[in-house]
């Protein structure tokens, strides 16, 4: 615990020597305790397939899901926003009214392998990065399939985290 004088006296310093004080807190910062979010397991269950089976989601799997969609998904679905079409997001809802429903680990796998409309009726590859059109999209070239499950995963348990902030539409991003 830092004592009220400490931050006083640091406090009285920087107004004097900010970069003296600045190196002070650089130095103690790694000596801090460093504390992680851990997602309980009800919050990394998600749908698997598309009869509702449940699966939880290991530490490893969040993590790795959260790298790669900001890779390779995030720069057009920044928050679950869909840049192109703000209408269509990731948030739970919309994934469970698009044509299949795309509200579990199978579904969103399979529309990474083969992109269609909202309506389900035409394949948009060209268009939107996916497997079947990693020729155009390089950063889709090297996932793996647990790679599009990580990233599905990710996908599905971002309104448990961030709630209405996931898909939320410009007011929140």
């Amino acid at each position: 615990m830092v004592f009220p004088g400490i931050l006083f006296t640091l406090r009285i310093i920087a107004m004097i020597k900010p970069r003296f004080v600045l190196s002070i807190l650089l130095t103690l910062l790694p000596a801090l305790p460093s504390v992680a979010i851990e997602l309980d397991e009800a919050t990394r269950t998600v749908r698997s397939d598309v009869k509702g089976t449940q699966v939880t989601l290991t530490p490893e799997q969040v993590k790795r899901g959260k790298r790669l969609f900001n890779s390779s998904c995030g720069i057009c679905h920044v928050g679950g926003l869909t840049k192109t079409n703000p209408n269509v997001g990731l948030d739970p809802e919309a994934l469970s009214l698009a044509t299949p429903p795309r509200d579990s680990i199978e579904s969103l796998v399979n529309y990474m392998k083969n992109p269609t409309t909202y309506d389900g009726l035409e394949s948009i590859a060209e268009i939107h990065p996916s497997i079947k059109s990693a020729d155009i999209y390089p950063k889709m070239r090297s996932l793996s399939e647990e790679d599009l499950e990580a990233i599905a995963g990710h996908i599905l348990i971002q309104p448990k985290v961030v709630s209405e902030k996931w898909g939320g539409g410009k007011i929140y991003y």
